[in-house]
């Protein structure tokens, strides 16, 4: 957990409320962000709420609610303005240069990916571990380039833009209406594909790190399962031009438009530059969430791929079972000596590890908890529940039949049908299109 545990520490020193020296891994797990509980990670929402106090026009409470959709019943907030100096030093450069950053380390890593990609089935053992070296030090330079970017940036507009919305009766959904932004290029290219413009191998070019559990390394992404693409194509090509995802462009635009006048005519003169500014803002800065992440995907990509062509030649060598049971190992285990030594004996330490990891799927933990979790062991609900609780992301209402997905390859959706998952993926636009609505407890 690294990467999170960085990703979790740097927007906050990059904004200066953190002190550099607090940027790094601390020592002691208990003064971590970040911990490992029966397999699953887990994050200090106190640690959040702590920096929330510390920022300018933010508090705990807002931040942890917008990033967990909790606040701890024992949180008790206290703003300080004791690191504003460095705020005030610090964040101004970061604003100033982190969409920037994002575009060229999206536009740098593609090419990247393409290289990568295209050659690592053709690596010796050596140059396939420095491959996967390099992508684990991307993914966390990724990584924490998005967290950067979420946490100073694009979490305080769209807190800014929906304070805005909830004051004057408008759906801030509308408003946003029309942007560009990566899922929708996915969804763009599909359909492109679906009516011949684009074939399927050029589709897997652009887009082939996207697919199932695409943040999970072991997942096979659309690169690797070209008939996975081709079934979904064939989804599309069922629909008629109608149902284009450009179809409603000019209502959307023109919805887009009233949305706005309605803001601006419920607001006085400097409600309205104040608000222009944060519309400005939200179009220009909330469709890079995207774009960073499709960076660190890459990165995870090519560490996915460069683990698998590991696993190849580990297991040709008698060292693994088989190919897919690199994925135990962790990452220096698998780019460093043990992998190279042969009186290491990966089997055991694979088969011990997949033990473990059977006992804790049989386990659940609470999803909030102080101290330390008690486990229970998974069984059926005692009870049927009729009513769902959460936060409605936008307004309308849908009827249709409720789908619960585990495994977006496993399932048939149906034009109208309600999704409902327990985590997304940009992966999943493609279903998203294909659905009336979407209930989700993780993802976006």
């Amino acid at each position: 957990m690294p990467a999170s545990e960085l990703g979790l520490r740097e927007p906050f020193v990059a904004m200066g409320a953190l002190p550099a020296k607090r940027g790094n891994i601390p020592a002691d797990p208990a003064e971590r962000i970040t911990n490992a509980f029966f397999g699953r990670m887990a994050v200090r929402v106190d640690f959040l709420c702590e920096m929330g106090d510390l920022i300018p026009g933010q508090s705990g409470e807002a931040l942890s609610r917008d990033f967990f959709g909790v606040v701890p019943p024992y949180f008790q907030s206290k703003p300080s303005a004791r690191r504003l100096p460095f705020i005030l030093a610090r964040y101004p450069r970061t604003l100033a240069s982190i969409g920037r950053r994002i575009v060229q380390l999206r536009t740098d890593t593609d090419i990247w990916w393409r290289r990568e990609t295209s050659r690592v089935a053709y690596l010796d053992l050596a140059c396939a571990q420095q491959v996967a070296s390099d992508a684990r030090d991307r993914f966390f330079t990724a990584l924490a380039a998005q967290a950067v970017i979420s946490a100073t940036v694009i979490q305080p507009v769209q807190e800014q833009l929906s304070n805005l919305c909830t004051a004057t009766g408008v759906d801030s959904a509308v408003l946003l209406r029309g942007s560009s932004h990566e899922e929708s290029s996915v969804l763009d290219d599909l359909w492109a594909t679906s009516r011949g413009a684009l074939d399927v191998e050029e589709f897997v070019h652009r887009h082939g790190y996207h697919g199932p559990g695409e943040g999970e390394l072991e997942t096979r992404v659309w690169r690797e399962d070209l008939a996975a693409v081709r079934s979904l194509v064939r989804r599309y090509e069922a629909k008629s031009d109608s149902e284009s995802p450009h179809a409603h462009a000019a209502e959307h635009q023109h919805r887009r438009q009233r949305a706005e006048r309605q803001l601006m005519s419920a607001l006085g003169p400097t409600g309205r530059l104040r608000a222009r500014i944060v519309l400005r803002l939200a179009r220009h800065y909330i469709p890079l969430r995207g774009t960073g992440k499709v960076a660190y995907l890459q990165s995870l990509d090519v560490l996915r791929a460069s683990t698998r062509r590991v696993g190849t030649l580990l297991s040709a060598a008698g060292r693994l079972t088989t190919s897919e049971d690199v994925f135990y190992l962790t990452i220096d285990e698998m780019t460093a000596a043990a992998a190279t030594d042969p009186t290491v004996d990966l089997r055991s330490i694979v088969a011990s590890r997949r033990e473990i990891r059977s006992q804790y799927q049989s386990l659940t933990v609470p999803k909030v908890w102080t101290g330390q979790p008690e486990p229970e062991t998974t069984s059926e609900p005692e009870a049927v529940r009729n009513t769902l609780s959460g936060v409605g992301a936008c307004g309308g209402v849908v009827e249709g039949r409720a789908v619960v997905v585990t495994d977006p390859l496993e399932i048939d959706i149906a034009d109208g049908d309600i999704l409902v998952a327990h985590t997304t993926d940009p992966s999943w636009v493609s279903l998203m299109f294909l659905s009336s609505a979407l209930i989700v407890d993780i993802g976006e």
